[in-house]
């Protein structure tokens, strides 16, 4: 105890090793006396409440996002059509729909942070909720292909980035010894989500038509988040030290357009640059295939309905892995359970799509495709959750909130360039696509979750260095 003492005490006055230190943040109730049961019961009560209600905001707005596969396929057989808002467009095109909403989400991840600081988490929230739902409702009015990048894409991606950022910033500071797990539950929503809505939007177009889908769910998913929204509020410490940072403002709307970027000794140190280089990485990768699923499957050959269960199935594997994976990583090390998923992931990927691909529509092909389909969504979704959680590891809950928010602005900037660059990668055909044509997809997803997968051995190695410099061999990290 004395040497963990010591060493903590000598980080603080050493600025270049800010990053080093390893939080001992317990949930709210560590604050308090622990005979206190009334002062316990509480916090545990109010951690679980936060926990709960993230996991609704997920639920809803990742769960959407992550079933815009079924957009994605419906949107491409329209194009084949004459007199549609699609007719004409290239995969890659319709694609850029997505992929400006799920960048979004993350780009404007520092802005978001800095107003939930300023007002407080559940009006920003709220805020995202409402525009996320208008978004879905303002683009089922659309007539041509612009229409929907700007409502569907570029105004849903606000609104999800608004919604999303609060529970993976708030949540993680109510939590220690159980953090992997809670963030595991609450990004199961993306999972959890997905399975619910890929089979509800699909069978929703073939009774009312998309255009009455999108109405139904933009109403439906502002109910939800306005109602989780009202749980959403900072850890008591948190909210101390906001309160004195905003002590200094003049009125609530002072720099409102100004966010505060990470600590300089902190982005310059070596961890910073790995787990930034990580992030870019996995996150121009993570979302192609999971976007691509039900187009891919129907150049397999299946239909429109059995090719949205590869979406459900994804994502259900993507709840479950969320969940496990965080519950081992809090005993195996959070560090630990990243690195192995990365490349976990990376294996998936190289070993049973790219060979699907290149066997044609056989029974073969789509074998490989439902191995793909499972071991994807279970690794490469287990990243995003243990992503927020190694950033409290690495760099300490001081420095959380804004470590947080610029790496998940440089994840969405990756997936701005990644799933686009996939999408012009799928080979156009006239009316219909072979797998061979996601070939080139495949091997550009395979290179950027093993760069990935390097770049978090190197976080792996910068976090066994102590402040003095020296190698700290502990295995669970």
């Amino acid at each position: 105890m004395a040497s963990s003492v010591t060493a903590r005490s000598a980080l603080s006055e050493d600025e270049n090793d800010i990053s080093s230190t390893r939080p001992r943040l317990t949930a709210m109730s560590v604050a308090l006396n622990p005979a206190d049961d009334h002062s316990t019961r509480i916090s545990t009560w109010k951690s679980t409440i936060i926990v709960a209600a993230s996991f609704v905001i997920i639920f809803t707005c990742c769960g959407l996002n992550f079933a815009w596969g079924v957009y994605q396929a419906l949107y491409e057989s329209l194009a084949r059509k004459p007199g549609t808002p699609f007719t004409g467009a290239s995969p890659a095109e319709i694609d850029l729909i997505g992929t400006i909403s799920v960048s979004l989400m993350t780009i404007g991840g520092p802005f978001a942070v800095a107003w939930a600081k300023r007002f407080s988490p559940r009006m920003v929230s709220f805020a995202g909720g409402f525009v996320f739902g208008l978004s879905l409702i303002l683009a089922s009015f659309g007539t041509a292909l612009w229409h929907f990048e700007l409502t569907q894409g570029l105004l849903n991606g606000i609104g999800t980035c608004l919604c999303y950022m609060i529970p993976v910033t708030v949540a993680p500071t109510w939590f220690t010894h159980h953090r992997g797990l809670a963030m595991g539950i609450i990004l199961a929503g993306t999972g959890v989500g997905g399975l619910v809505w890929a089979p509800a939007l699909t069978a929703c177009v073939n009774a009312l038509g998309f255009r009455n889908t999108l109405r139904l769910t933009g109403a439906l998913s502002f109910a939800l988040v306005a109602t989780a929204s009202g749980a959403m509020a900072w850890e008591p410490a948190s909210q101390r030290r906001i309160a004195i940072e905003n002590s200094t403002r003049t009125s609530r709307v002072d720099g409102i357009l100004k966010v505060p970027l990470v600590d300089w000794r902190v982005a310059r140190t070596r961890r910073f640059m790995a787990q930034a280089l990580g992030a870019i990485f996995q996150a121009a990768a993570y979302y192609t295939p999971v976007f691509f699923y039900a187009s891919y499957a129907q150049s397999l050959g299946y239909g429109s309905t059995a090719s949205s269960n590869f979406i459900a199935l994804s994502n259900a594997c993507n709840a479950v892995g969320k969940i496990v994976i965080g519950h081992v990583a809090d005993r195996l090390g959070r560090l630990n359970a990243l690195l192995l998923t990365t490349c976990l992931s990376a294996i998936a990927t190289v070993a049973f799509w790219l060979p699907s691909t290149l066997t044609g529509e056989t029974t073969q092909s789509q074998a490989l495709f439902i191995t793909f389909t499972i071991l994807y969504g279970t690794f490469a979704s287990a990243y995003v959750s243990l992503f927020p959680t190694s950033l409290v590891e690495l760099f300490g809950v001081q420095n959380f909130a804004s470590v947080n928010g610029v790496l998940y602005m440089v994840r969405g900037m990756a997936t701005m360039v990644g799933t686009p660059v996939g999408g012009v990668l799928v080979r156009s055909a006239a009316n219909a696509l072979t797998p061979k044509a996601y070939e080139n997809m495949s091997v550009l997803v395979s290179a950027l979750l093993f760069a990935a997968t390097a770049a978090v051995v190197w976080v792996r190695l910068e976090a066994m260095v102590g402040p003095d410099g020296h190698v700290l061999w502990k295995w669970r990290q």
